[in-house]
């Protein structure tokens, strides 16, 4: 079944088109989902509060000091555009990762690739996984480190990167784009705008009994 159509205000959830605000850098390839969130911090019953502990045995040494990170650097305070480098997200499919990032205040992640799983599940809370050519990304994150309180725009919808005086061609997938785009990337809301597709759907299986199947309130 493929998914209608919304216009403006009729999307089931936000339409994010494009990301706009100051990045931070974080280098090195097959970062994963373990050194992005500890497992110890994922025994939260919600995932409030759990972007403090973002990288945080990479922040922390064992008696909790600071270590050399860009998550404890205040020129970064405040930036929401993460340029990573190769392999970003490996690991296991653990959901907490990229919640953590985006309770620290993520919205979009730029690199040179990620782990489709961890894409699927930024996807899955509107926060775009933009991928460009390692040159262009280290390039990037050279930028940042010496331009901390510089714009970088990103356009999902044209999928390019813009900062400074440098526009990068860069690649959103595919499906990820037209699900950013058209605000139909959170599959509850999607399911609750197509109710009757739903609820029809569920009486052609055959192992789902009519009793269990909600009737139309309108």
């Amino acid at each position: 079944m493929s998914s209608p159509e919304f216009s403006d205000g009729e999307a089931p959830a936000e339409k994010v088109t494009e990301v706009s605000g100051t990045g931070i850098p974080v280098r090195g390839n097959d970062i994963d989902t373990d050194q992005i969130i500890p497992a110890r911090f994922m025994k939260v019953v919600t995932f409030d509060g759990l972007g403090q502990f973002s990288f945080f045995d990479q922040r922390f040494d064992d008696d909790d000091n600071e270590k050399d990170h860009p998550f404890n650097e205040e020129k970064y305070r405040g930036a929401n555009v993460l340029v990573v480098n190769a392999n970003f997200g490996c690991g296991s499919s653990r959901e907490h990762a990229p919640q953590a990032l985006m309770r620290w205040g993520i919205d979009a992640v730029v690199g040179e690739s990620f782990a489709e799983i961890f894409a699927g599940n930024c996807l899955a809370l509107g926060v775009p996984t933009v991928t460009a050519d390692q040159e262009e990304i280290e390039a990037l994150q050279d930028y940042v480190e010496t331009n901390p309180d510089a714009e970088v725009d990103i356009d999902v919808a044209a999928e390019t990167i813009t900062y400074g005086d440098t526009v990068i061609d860069a690649t959103v997938h595919d499906a990820q784009r037209k699900a950013l785009v058209e605000g139909v990337w959170d599959t509850t809301a999607l399911m609750g705008a197509n109710e009757g597709a739903v609820r029809e759907t569920a009486r052609s299986l055959p192992y789902v009994p009519d009793d269990h199947i909600p009737e139309d309130e309108a």
